[in-house]
Formats: structure tokens, C-alpha cells, sequence
């Protein structure tokens, strides 16, 4: 009997994965660029919300970041459920809620609908990219997960680049009584629900029910899949609280600079549409292509900062580095005009994106495999929470102030601060402890959540 070490079972599930990955895949990417979109489309609506329905700068920026309230709150269950149910049946339920409240948003009817809304939306997208990354643990040997997550995660960035377009085209139609900003949330919302018709076509929920795999290529699949689970199982311990978690000064240090890095990424996100339309007399689909200017520049600085980092090693000093870079573009934005500070905030993202990806070899350096995957989804919950804060924060700001100024000051300030704290992240145990060696599983959830957090 042949064993998965033996030369002809290795080469069978390389060609397993490989059709793994090229039926899946093209379909996660076009999922997770919808997702994105229906979850910061309304940077974009923000004028006309207040005003056709008066919800001021305070509402918005609570609104915008209630969604991450219901994601944080939602996405242990949801991910329980899909163990419970499968990734066929639960990954098309996700699509269909997300896009039918995506939809409803058209008909918010003021600030209180708003922000249930909102509320629902991240509750409905809740565990989303966590079930993507299971479902690679499901279908595809460890070797192979790295590779497809970096390209799963080229959804979120084409997503940055044509939302800003996509939205700005959209909010143009009018008709049967509604406004641009009714058209583009029914629009966009629509095209979750059609593609989840066709996700549960297309997708299975375990190898064993993929027909378009050779018998030979299932058993592969399956038997390398049992084995690695096996293997964690035999080094899994119980998994600790997270207050003993947030005990270790470590851990407590990487939720802080991730949540630095992830406020500063929400305020832009949120608020650059904003910001442009008062560089001049711009519509809407011109707000839309502007937008994309800053994310087009991150994505490029983001690999040339990695290749950069990859070959001179010193990941705090790198991290440092974009964190200041991210400090001076915020800062740098509040001292002229409209055009400036465009330009100043497109500076910004050059730090703020490339940190976000720069941080994450520090924590997976320096965790036990046996809680890597705990501790960077506890990382991951906290830094998220700027996605609350930051567009909450901005929105009183404005409100009380008619400036979100004091905004850009605080986020130049906490970049700054995590600049600084990240000298004294390590990036190996002390001496003493079980060197740190996250598994391959844990390591791509790693890369995966800097992109997430678009």
C-alpha cells in the first residue's frame, strides 16, 4: 500500500490541490471583492445621507463603525455553525444575509435604522474570512495554503482600487422615485445575493464530495489532510481565556500596535471621500477614482517595503519605519489646503498598509504553535475595534468642532506611540521557553489578517 511519503502519492495531491485551487479560488476572490465593498460603500454616500435623511457627521461615523461590533460579536458563533453545517450551506447563507441587508440599506430611514443596519451588515458577514480560511484547511495540505491566501488576499486590495469607481459610477442612476446612493446599496447588495446562488453550485463542503476529483486525488487529499490534523491534535492544549492571554505583556503589546495600525486604516478608509470632495467641484464617480489613488500606491508600497524587509532583517525597525511614515502623512494633512492634505493622506497610506503587513511576522515569530491560532484571532478582534473607533471618534469630532483635525492629530500621535512600542515586541521567547514556531496554518491566518483589515 502506498503511503503519502511515496513519490507517485506527493505528485498526485500536487495535482489535487492544484484543481483544488483553480475551482475555488477565482470564486473566493470574486466573493471577498464584493464583500469589501458592501462593507465600505457608504464612505462614499456619506453627503447625500445627510443631505436626504440629516444623519450628521456624529451618526455617520457611529453607523460606520457599529459594523464592527456585530463582526466582533457574531463571528465565534458563525464560525462554530459553519463546523456545524458545512462550508457549502453556511458560506451561501453569509452571502445572501450580508447582501440582503446590504440592500436594506437603501431604505434607511434615518439615524436609528442606520445604525441597525449597519449592526446587521457586519452581524451577517460575520465569520465570512474566517470560513474561507477553514475551508483551506479542509481541502488543501499545508504546504499549499501560504500560496493561496496571498492570492485570496488580492481580493481585498482589488476591492480597495474599484470601489471608489464602482460607487461613484453607480450613485449617477436614478429612477422609480429613489436616490443614486438607494440604487448603489441595491446594486452592490444584489450582487451578493445572485453570487451566493451560484456558490452553492459550485462549491462542496468536504473533498469527498468533490466529483470533479479523481478517486485517486480525493484519497489523497484526505489522508494528508487526517494526518496533519492528527499532528495538532497531538501538541493541543487547552486553550487559555483571553484575559490570560492579555496577561502576557507580549500579546497585550501586539493588540495595542495592531489596533493602532487598524485606526488608522478605518479613519482613511471612512473618511478620505470626504476629505476629496472638498479639494473642489467633484462628482461623484471623480470622488471614486481619486479615492483609488492612495490604495493603488499602498498595495505597491506594501511589496516593495516586504521585499525590502525580507532582505535587510530588523522586522520592529521596518514596522517603525512605516508607522512613522503613516505619523507624518496624518500630521502633514491638517497644515493646507484640500489638494495637500490628498496628498499628505496618500503619503500616510504608504506607512499605514505597509505596517499592517509588516507587523504580522513579529507575533508569529515569537508564539507557540499550540496557541498561535488563539492569539492572533484575539489580535485580530482588538486591532478591529478601530474600525469603531476611529470613524466614531472622526464623526463627534466633526459634529462638535466642524473639523476632524484633532482626528488626524490623535492617529499621527498613536502611530507614533506604536512606533515606539514595537521595539519592545520580540519576536522570539525569552530564554527558557518553547521557542516559537507557529504552524503553517496559523502563520496563514497571519498574512491573511493584515489584508482583511482593508
Amino acid at each position: 500500500m502506498k503511503t503519502l511519503q511515496s513519490p507517485p502519492d506527493i505528485t498526485v495531491l500536487a495535482r489535487a490541490a492544484a484543481k483544488v485551487k483553480r475551482h475555488v479560488l477565482p470564486l473566493f476572490v470574486v466573493m471577498f471583492i464584493v464583500n469589501y465593498i458592501d462593507r465600505v460603500n457608504i464612505g462614499f454616500v456619506r453627503s447625500h445621507l445627510e443631505t436626504d435623511l440629516g444623519i450628521g457627521a456624529a451618526a455617520y461615523g457611529l453607523g460606520a463603525g457599529l459594523f464592527f461590533i456585530g463582526y466582533a460579536l457574531f463571528e465565534v458563533p458563525s464560525n462554530m455553525l459553519l463546523q456545524r453545517y458545512g462550508a457549502r450551506v453556511w458560506l451561501t447563507r453569509i452571502m445572501f444575509t450580508w447582501g440582503a441587508a446590504a440592500m436594506a440599506m437603501a431604505f434607511v430611514q434615518g439615524e436609528t435604522s442606520f445604525y441597525v443596519l449597519r449592526f446587521i451588515l457586519g452581524a451577517a458577514e460575520a465569520g465570512f474570512f474566517p470560513g474561507i480560511i477553514y475551508y483551506f484547511t479542509q481541502w488543501l495540505p499545508a504546504s499549499e495554503r501560504g500560496k493561496t491566501m496571498a492570492v485570496f488576499l488580492s481580493g481585498s486590495a482589488i476591492a480597495s482600487v474599484i470601489s471608489g469607481p464602482v460607487s461613484g459610477a453607480l450613485l449617477h442612476i436614478s429612477g422609480l422615485g429613489m436616490h443614486g446612493w438607494q440604487w448603489m446599496f441595491l446594486i452592490e447588495g444584489a450582487a451578493s445575493v445572485v453570487l451566493c446562488a451560484f456558490v452553492w453550485f459550485w462549491l462542496q463542503s468536504h473533498p469527498r464530495q468533490a466529483k470533479w476529483l479523481s478517486e485517486e486525488e480525493r484519497d489523497a487529499l484526505v489522508a494528508a489532510i487526517a494526518e496533519e490534523q492528527r499532528a495538532r491534535e497531538g501538541v493541543q492544549v487547552a486553550k487559555p481565556s483571553m484575559f490570560k492571554l492579555l496577561a502576557d505583556r507580549q500579546i497585550a503589546l501586539f493588540c495595542f500596535i495592531y489596533f493602532s495600525i487598524a485606526l488608522t486604516i478605518y479613519g482613511a478608509t471612512f473618511w478620505l471621500p470626504s476629505m476629496i470632495k472638498k479639494m473642489g467641484n467633484l462628482g461623484d464617480f471623480q470622488v471614486g477614482l481619486l479615492n483609488s489613488i492612495p490604495w493603488i500606491i499602498s498595495i505597491v508600497a506594501m511589496y516593495g517595503f516586504a521585499a525590502m524587509a525580507g532582505k535587510w532583517k530588523f522586522q520592529q525597525a521596518w514596522v517603525a519605519l512605516t508607522l512613522v511614515i503613516a505619523a507624518v502623512g496624518m500630521f502633514m494633512s491638517t497644515t493646507g489646503g484640500p489638494v495637500f492634505a490628498f496628498v499628505a493622506i496618500c503619503f500616510a497610506a504608504i506607512g499605514f498598509k505597509a505596517a499592517s503587513a509588516l507587523f504580522w511576522p513579529i507575533p508569529q515569530s515569537y508564539l507557540d504553535a499550540r496557541i498561535a491560532a488563539a492569539v492572533i484571532a484575539l489580535i485580530n478582534s482588538i486591532g478591529n475595534l478601530g474600525g469603531f473607533v476611529a470613524p466614531t471618534a472622526f464623526g463627534i469630532l466633526e459634529q462638535t468642532t466642524g473639523s476632524i483635525e484633532g482626528g488626524l492629530y490623535g492617529l499621527a500621535a498613536t502611530s507614533l506611540i506604536a512606533a515606539v512600542v514595537i521595539f519592545f515586541a520580540r519576536t522570539a521567547p525569552a530564554k527558557g521557553k518553547t521557542p516559537a514556531k507557529p504552524s503553517d496554518e496559523a502563520a496563514a491566518v497571519a498574512r491573511a489578517r493584515p489584508a482583511a483589515s482593508h
